[in-house]
Formats: C-alpha cells, sequence, structure tokens
C-alpha cells in the first residue's frame, strides 16, 4: 500500500507543479486518450462527476426544457436530479416483473410527443434489459443515455456497459472501481455529441456543430488536472482492479449463498458484471428492516445504509411521480446489494458473511 500511494503522488506531482495555469487541460486530454484506447470508444470526455456526466450527456443531445425523459423508478436520486438540471421532466418506468430491468410495456406508454431519451441506470453494475432498450430506442428515434455509474467494466454481449447506447456516462467518485476521489466521463461513438459534451462543460468555449464557440451558455464541469492524473494513474490497474471485484463478490456469494431468505441474483444471459456488489432478493418478512439491520451490524448495503428507495416514493422526487410502480417498489425493497472496495480483505468479507448467515437466522425466529 506505500508503494502504491507513493506512484499515486508521483502521479499527481507533474499537474502540481504546473499549477497555477488555468488554461491547461493536458492531463484530461490524456485522460480522454487513455479511457478510449481503454474502452474502445471514439471519445471520451472528462467531467467534474458522475451526475454532471449525465446532465452533460442529456445537454449534449439537446435535451432540455420543455422535454421528458423516461427513466426507471429503480434509480438513485442522482439520475433524476440530472434530467431535472436540463429542466427536462423525468418520467418514472416501473419495472419488470421479474426485477430486472425496465417494464418495456409501461415504457412504450409512457413514450410521448415530447419524449426525447431513454436513461439506462445500471444499478450494482447490473445492465438487464439494455440490448432490449437499444432496440426500441432505435425503433422510435430516441436517444439512449447509459447511467454507468456503477458497471465500470461490466459487459453484456460482448459490449462494455456505456458502449451500448448513444453515450455512456460514468463516475470516477472514491469507491468506484475506477476512481481519482471525485469526477466523471463520458463515452459515445458519435463525435457530435462529444463536441458538444466538452463545449457544454466548459460553458460553450470551444466549437460544436451548429454552435459555435460563446453562441450557448455551458456550465463549469471540468474536472481538476491533479484529478485527471490520479485517474490516469488508476486506469493503469483498472484491470487489477476489476478482477479484484468480482472475486470478493464471488467469495460473499459463496459464503452467504444458501442462507435461508436470501436468493442470489444471478447474471442475465451473456452478462459478466464487474462485481461492484454482491446481490440478493430477500424474501424475509419487513427485508428494509433487514437491511438496515444488517447496516448496523456492520455490513453496508444500498437500502439499510444508503436507502435507496423508489424513485417515484422518494421524497425529492414527488413532483415527478404519477401513480404506483408496484414492481419497482417491490425490487428495491427486497433488494440486498453489498458493495466492496479494494481494502476489503478475505477475513473481512468472511465477517460480513457470517453476520448476514447469523442476522437471517435471528430475523426469522
Amino acid at each position: 500500500m506505500p508503494d502504491r500511494n507513493s506512484a499515486a503522488h508521483r502521479a499527481m506531482a507533474a499537474a502540481v507543479a504546473r499549477m497555477p495555469d488555468p488554461a491547461s487541460y493536458q492531463e484530461t486530454a490524456l485522460l480522454e486518450t487513455d479511457l478510449v484506447a481503454a474502452f474502445g470508444t471514439c471519445r471520451a470526455v472528462a467531467v467534474s462527476s458522475g451526475t454532471a456526466a449525465i446532465t452533460t450527456a442529456l445537454a449534449a443531445c439537446g435535451i432540455g426544457e420543455g422535454h421528458e425523459v423516461l427513466l426507471p423508478a429503480v434509480t438513485v436520486v442522482m439520475t433524476v436530479a440530472a434530467v431535472a438540471a436540463c429542466g427536462a421532466r423525468p418520467v418514472f418506468v416501473d419495472a419488470a416483473a421479474d426485477g430486472r430491468g425496465m417494464d418495456l410495456n409501461d415504457l412504450a406508454a409512457k413514450t410521448g410527443p415530447a419524449t426525447r431519451a431513454v436513461v439506462a441506470v445500471h444499478l450494482a453494475g447490473r445492465t438487464d434489459g439494455i440490448h432490449d432498450l437499444a432496440a426500441y430506442t432505435r425503433a422510435t428515434g430516441l436517444r439512449l443515455i447509459e447511467d454507468a455509474c456503477q458497471a465500470q467494466g461490466t459487459t453484456s454481449g460482448g459490449r462494455q456497459a456505456g458502449t451500448i447506447g448513444d453515450i455512456g456516462c460514468f463516475s470516477l467518485k472514491d469507491g468506484k472501481l475506477l476512481a481519482c476521489g471525485e469526477g466523471g466521463y463520458l463515452l459515445t461513438d458519435n463525435t457530435d455529441f462529444a463536441a458538444r459534451a466538452a463545449a457544454y462543460r466548459t460553458h460553450w468555449q470551444s466549437d460544436a456543430p451548429d454552435a459555435p464557440a460563446g453562441t450557448h451558455l455551458g456550465v463549469n464541469f471540468r474536472l481538476a488536472e491533479p484529478l485527471a492524473a490520479l485517474a490516469r494513474h488508476h486506469l493503469t490497474r483498472f484491470p487489477e482492479a476489476l478482477a479484484q471485484r468480482r472475486e470478493q463478490a464471488t467469495a460473499l456469494h459463496r459464503a452467504v449463498d444458501g442462507t435461508p431468505g436470501l436468493e442470489p441474483i444471478t447474471a442475465a444471459a451473456g452478462e459478466e458484471p464487474n462485481g461492484y456488489a454482491a446481490l440478493w432478493r430477500l424474501t424475509l418478512p419487513d427485508p428494509r428492516a433487514f437491511a438496515a439491520r444488517l447496516a448496523q451490524a456492520g455490513v453496508p448495503n444500498s437500502t439499510g445504509t444508503h436507502r435507496l428507495t423508489a424513485a417515484h416514493l422518494h421524497p425529492a422526487c414527488s413532483r415527478f411521480a404519477s401513480g404506483d410502480l408496484p414492481h419497482a417498489r417491490v425490487t428495491v425493497d427486497a433488494l440486498l446489494a453489498v458493495p466492496f472496495t479494494e481494502h476489503d480483505t478475505d477475513e473481512a468479507i468472511q465477517r460480513r458473511a457470517l453476520t448476514i448467515r447469523r442476522e437471517a437466522v435471528r430475523w426469522t425466529r
């Protein structure tokens, strides 16, 4: 660990030494080149956060006031915030009956004249239904934006998560498989979208198709140069980090599987998840309370620790809600997603497994 920290320090040293240099984007440009090489897209655009990446992607697609964006009710509030920040209206779509992806019938019913895009959200590294969504958006002329902030390294049908739709959005927040403390990036094969995204993130100070520099208002979503340098350093270790997460998720599943009340959520056909979290569907009574109990006992998880709630039931999203979405509510409430970091040792994972098994047995007595 000390050697790794030293290497990270050295990676940032050159960027720090050049400061103050307010016009420099050297590390950002190099990071974007490295991301293109790593993930095989035509363009990458680095921004200041994962939420900024989604907001920028929507702006690059020309989505704003008066438009509607379809997104799953099974999502984090940050995705909703990004849609609202563009001035568009989020429209929540129910989950499929089996909890895997969006209900395509509900999606079609809610597609209207104001609909401009669908945002797919790959929670816990899973891409359920992404190819069906891609087919639907191609047929309807809608844009497909992937919120792949938790899905770095996941593949589906041989494609990287975030490269199946028009634009993929990623987070570099601490705890992600590829991280630099805070930041994000977009991947796309559409050079026009990339140019608009790059202009938008820097107050439209660069040219974009049909929108020369200075003709539009943008924002400051730039990624700080030292953070870009750190992200480049960590990108060289990404295959190692990906392998570690997958091993961690496999180890926890093996240690917990067979526990009554916990049904493993397996990967969809053709998908290789990144191991962002180990996943179960809880069949225990009052699953949200059980997840909260696990959090108190030292097992971090999506609903118990981070209070994940179906978006249409989230207090901050109430003005966008229009009726109950029962499958989404049940899917979120029954979800047990236990995430990992690179610091979780084998011993720590086994302790978590022991806690989960013990608490599940106590819960049903």
